[in-house]
């Protein structure tokens, strides 16, 4: 197990560019089985998770070519299906969350599936009901023993196109059965899709691979199913949970960085959530300039009532930023309701935050009251372990706030999402050794 040793008090400066989304790569990656063509694929981030399922792959017979540190050419032509049944296949698979996503192109193209139980961050429930579902209404033949080593099997010879209203508006649940969806006979109707970002740029690439898919950015998508589809190349977003980030750290900080190449268009309200904490954001043409700020001060609703910062779905608040609009306002002037729908395990990391002197009420397990310090009071440095990626990244930045050395342990958790993370905040100015 790997630690940060964090001394806080140093201010960032400069320029920091964004990974490629992670959320992005996962299901583009395994977009890849869809077709026997070469598929290109530009601004992959270099983190645990996308690796992982990068070799994960490569096991399963898909070639891949590295043409860069971020650009990588797959031809799945001669995928191994027998590697389905192998010891090696259930733990790499098992490890790793993004492997479901890997569902939906075997069932398109080859007729069949099986992914033992997933992996991931310990944040809670994370039910896999839509995916199936969705499935099943497409035709497929769904069964889960735990006796037979807890893996999800999936029989699907005979997909046909169909109506379906998806149970939640589910990102995962909504690409893996679009992607099972482009090579089905028929037509199908998704209601309730999921619309964020990530999902549209996966429906652009599969229709520059030959898929007839309309609806694309909304929550109701049609999709006629083609025999085949064709090679492509295709650039990932910048991850817009790393400029999130980034916003909150320079903000808790004080310091002044630029954010570059943003694609401002796609991060919805994210900059307005953090405009309401009271800090200050400056759009240069695709860059974000954030200035140091010795006190920021949070809104209130129009009628003097605390401002609640709640998740939802696109074009909602995503999820993946409470944990650092939380951090953030330890340190702004008023109060903050920090209200995560989805994950009932998402807010426990405040314990640590409340040992460093953060003024925190944990509610429940799903609502958190923040009441500001407005920089009266400075953390202190701790020892404390990374739950989940993006509290790993929020409890870094409160050790980047605060007096004297932290240690942050299992950062494995922080690698899974953020690209050699260390490095790039030591080039602004921060004091981060990993051991």
């Amino acid at each position: 197990m790997a630690s940060f040793k964090v001394t806080g008090g140093r201010k960032l400066h400069g320029e920091i560019i964004p990974q490629g989304a992670k959320n992005e790569a996962l299901q583009i990656i395994c977009a890849v089985l869809l077709t026997k063509d070469p598929v290109t694929i530009h601004n992959i981030p270099d983190i645990r998770d996308v690796n992982a399922l990068i070799d994960l792959l490569g096991d399963m017979g898909v070639k891949k070519t590295r043409l860069s540190a971020s650009s990588v050419r797959f031809q799945a032509d001669d995928v191994h299906m027998d590697y389905l049944e192998s010891e090696a296949y259930k733990n790499k698979a098992a490890s790793l969350r993004g492997s479901v996503m890997m569902l939906g192109p075997l069932l398109a193209r080859y007729k069949k599936g099986k992914i033992p139980r997933p992996g991931g961050d310990k944040i809670g429930r994370r039910r896999l009901d839509t995916h199936f579902l969705g499935f099943e209404r497409l035709g497929a033949k769904f069964d889960f023993d735990p006796e037979d080593g807890g893996f999800y099997k999936v029989d699907a010879s005979n997909l046909r196109g169909t109506y379906m209203l998806l149970d939640e508006a589910s990102v995962t649940g909504t690409a893996n059965v679009l992607m099972a969806a482009v090579l089905a006979e028929g037509i199908t109707t998704i209601y309730n899709a999921a619309c964020e970002p990530y999902l549209q740029q996966l429906c652009k690439m599969l229709v520059r691979m030959g898929a007839k898919i309309s609806g694309i950015g909304s929550n109701l998508l049609q999709i006629e199913g083609v025999s085949e589809l064709n090679g492509t190349e295709h650039t990932m977003l910048p991850d817009m949970i790393e400029i999130g980030s980034f916003i909150g750290m320079a903000a808790m900080t004080q310091s002044e960085i630029t954010i570059k190449n943003c694609s401002i268009p796609d991060l919805g309200v994210i900059p307005g959530v953090f405009r309401k904490l009271g800090i200050q954001l400056e759009i240069r043409g695709d860059d974000i300039f954030v200035p140091a700020q010795d006190h920021y001060e949070i809104d209130t609703f129009i009628d003097g009532s605390m401002l609640t910062v709640a998740d939802a779905p696109w074009p909602g608040f995503t999820p993946d930023l409470l944990s650092i609009v939380l951090v953030t306002a330890v340190q702004a002037k008023g109060t903050v309701l920090i209200h995560q729908k989805m994950f009932e395990s998402r807010l426990f990391f405040v314990d640590k935050l409340i040992e460093m002197g953060a003024q925190i009420i944990l509610c429940d397990p799903h609502r958190a009251t923040v009441v500001g310090m407005n920089r009266e009071i400075q953390l202190r440095g701790i020892r404390m372990t990374s739950p989940d990626i993006r509290a790993g990244v929020a409890l870094l930045i409160a050790a980047m706030s605060a007096k004297g050395v932290s240690i942050i342990d299992n950062i494995e958790q922080i690698d899974r999402g953020y690209q050699n993370i260390d490095t790039r905040l030591n080039a602004l100015g921060a004091e981060i050794i990993r051991l």
